[in-house]
Order: C-alpha cells, then structure tokens, then sequence
C-alpha cells in the first residue's frame, strides 16, 4: 500500500512511521511540508501523493489554547479530516483518522460507547467532533479511532510534564476527580497497524468493517495517581527527584481552574474494537512503563 501520514512529528505520527513501514511506502509529512491549515496546500499534497491510504494523526491538540484560537482549531480538526475525506473518496482510499473522549461531556457514570450522545464542553472537543462528522459525511472510506490521554516518548505530554517538574518541586498538586486510561502512541500506533494489516489482506474491501471505534489501553486511573505511578517509577530508576509520591497531593478541578473544561469522565469502552479486530488491548500500566524506560 502507499500510505499518506500527516503530523509526522507528533506523539502518534512518530510512532505510526515505525509501525505503518511493514505495510508499504509511507510518505511522512509534519506541518513543515504541509499545513493541515491550508486547504489547497492539503488538497495539493494528496492528489500528489495519490495514496490508497491517509493517516491522519495530525490535529490541533493545544486544549486551552483553542478556547482563544478558534478558527485555527476549526481549520485543522474539523475542515482538514474533510478535505482528506473528500479527497480520498475521489482515489477510492481509506482514512484513518484520530478524535478524542472530549466530543462527550464526561458526566456519564459509565465508560462511553460509540453509540452515546455527543456533547463536547470545549472548542478542542467541538471541532474534533465536527471533523468526524464531516469525514463520515464525505462518503469515503474511513475509520475513526476516539482515544484519549495519549503518552509517548516522543512529543509533548502530561508524564513529561510531571517528570520535569519532580525534579524541580518538593511538592505538587494535582487534579484526582478525572478519570481515563493513559493510552501510549505506541499502542494507538500498533493498533492503527494491524488493523490496516486485516484491511489489506482482504479480497474485498467493501466487505471491511468501516467506522467509528474507541480506543484506548485498559483500565482506569485518575491523574493524581497517574503522577504518583511516574514519580515511583522513576525513583525506582534511580532518577535524581525532589519530590516523591507522598508529597504529590490530590485536589479537585475546582480547585485547578483552566481555559477549557475536560471531562471528568474519560473513560472509552473498547469492547466493538476488540470484538470487531480480535485484539487485545493491555492495562495502561504496561504501557506507561514502556514509554517510562524510553523517557528515562
């Protein structure tokens, strides 16, 4: 297969170059190359290309920042998964593309379903649910992948965050009523992988399961624990830190005010991926302890 990859730099894009390579060419592309914000820049770098498949990790990700950046946000997470959709119907090729546990509201007692209603709190949440929409309504084939609290070696994220500031601090407080499953690219990475490896394989691929699916590693933890997880992790490393677990205190949202609201539920049921593709997705331990031996 010829495979188009945008956001090459980014946590997921990073590790989609190493797992996508088996399948057939990738052609990488970061915002250098092509700005996802640039419709005819967009449109010119596929008909280019001429893919049979378009990978589309890339996405305005600055949450807070996009409460006051609207129209960027819009233009990269919702009008550009529609350009490539419309662009891939026209070549026949299939899109894979990235969203977010943020198109729901995170009051829901339960982990989400594919199915549940929709009800973003925040611009970021907003426009990657419109681009979804509008990708499914481009008519081409795509798959849809929603996960949440992404970690990679690579790229910026909150265990790199909580790291550097363990070094720094001797006490830190952090928000423990907001619940997910911390889900590393690798896995996504892998994941998007196989998946595509099943799409190759077949004779017919109208007969593949296209849609939207959840995923995201196994289990649940909030992100006080999450911290304390890393900071245990990385003394028993023998990472010089000032702060340990004990000293990392837990406090509400409330308590932690910021531009855009998250939810406070995160949680992703993955059951119709893994029944659908026969995978097995591990416990978010396993993978943060991954991402945790190529941090430090």
């Amino acid at each position: 297969m010829k495979i188009l990859l945008t956001g090459k730099n980014g946590q997921v894009g990073f590790e989609l170059q190493r797992a996508l390579a088996p399948l057939g060419e990738v052609i990488a592309v970061g915002q250098a190359e092509c700005d996802l914000a640039n419709p005819d820049a967009l449109r010119s770098l596929v008909r280019s290309v001429n893919p049979e498949v378009i990978v589309n990790p890339a996405a305005y990700t600055a949450v807070d920042k996009a409460e006051s950046d609207q129209e960027r946000a819009f233009l990269i997470n919702a009008q550009a998964p529609e350009i490539l959709g419309v662009e891939a119907a026209r070549l026949n090729a299939l899109v894979v593309h990235y969203s977010t546990d943020y198109v729901f509201n995170g009051r829901q007692e339960r982990a989400y379903v594919e199915e549940d209603e929709v009800d973003p709190q925040s611009v970021y949440g907003q426009t990657k649910l419109a681009g979804e929409q509008a990708l499914a309504q481009t008519g081409a084939r795509h798959l849809i992948f929603r996960t949440s609290w992404v970690v990679g070696a690579h790229g910026h994220n909150f265990a790199k965050t909580i790291l550097r500031l363990a070094a720094e601090r001797e006490s830190l407080n952090v928000v423990a009523d907001q619940f997910g499953a911390p889900t590393s690219a690798a896995l996504i990475a892998d994941v998007t992988a196989q998946i595509l490896g099943q799409y190759q394989r077949l004779d017919d691929p109208k007969a593949f399961p296209f849609g939207l699916y959840h995923l995201t590693a196994s289990g649940v933890t909030h992100w006080c624990d999450y911290a304390k997880t890393l900071v245990a992790a990385a003394q028993a490393a023998g990472k010089p830190l000032k702060l340990t677990p004990e000293a990392i205190k837990a406090i509400s949202t409330a308590e932690y005010p910021v531009p855009a609201a998250r939810p406070a539920n995160s949680r992703l049921n993955t059951q119709k991926l893994r029944s659908t593709f026969g995978l097995h997705l591990p416990d978010w331990q396993h993978g943060v302890a991954h991402i945790l031996s190529q941090i430090l």
